[in-house]
């Protein structure tokens, strides 16, 4: 493994000269051991998966209108994604509430209320219909998503409705007067 070199020098004169010892040391088994180590630390590590959200869309199914899930208006929360990663939210059905207009760092707690009161009340889980708009960005809908996971909030399956007809104009003109609609 390891050499060391003693020859050079000589005795031609009369000074005795004190040997340099060169070493040089062989690393063949260590480049052989790092390769073994590689090998196995990638053959024995395990790659993370990536994990997908089940997103439930409104059935555009024309024959089928008796196949809809009941649900009353005050179980349900509507999130409409607006534009300066704004949103506005409503508890119940358009129009009879005005939304309220919060940044996505308000709408963790939003959500928890919102969940309690349902849940205290009508002893069922809290529905949330999210409506991206035109002005809202692909970062603001994985960042309502999850808020949703995190809050535990329609694990099973959220409702998004990217139908930019099925904006309410109760909610467009709320939203308008909150400076978040395009």
């Amino acid at each position: 493994m390891a050499e060391l070199n003693t020859g050079g020098g000589g005795d031609k004169g009369g000074k005795v000269r004190s040997k340099k010892q060169s070493t040089r040391v062989d690393l063949t088994a260590m480049v052989d051991l790092a390769f073994l180590l590689i090998t196995f630390f990638m053959l024995t590590t395990s790659l993370s998966k990536p994990l997908a959200m089940d997103i439930a869309k409104p059935d555009k199914d024309e024959k089928n209108k008796d196949n809809k899930l009941e649900l009353r208006a005050s179980q349900t929360m509507t999130i409409l994604l607006g534009k300066n990663n704004k949103l506005a939210w409503y508890m119940g059905e358009a129009g009879k509430s005005s939304p309220t207009i919060e940044g996505f760092a308000d709408v963790r707690k939003s959500l928890l209320d919102n969940k309690d009161k349902v849940k205290k009340t009508m002893g069922k889980d809290i529905i949330v219909i999210i409506k991206p708009t035109d002005g809202s960005t692909y970062k603001n809908f994985v960042d309502i998503m999850d808020e949703l996971n995190i809050t535990k909030t329609n694990i099973s399956a959220p409702a998004i409705d990217d139908d930019p007809t099925h904006l309410l104009d109760s909610e467009k003109e709320a939203m308008r007067a909150g400076g978040i609609l395009k």
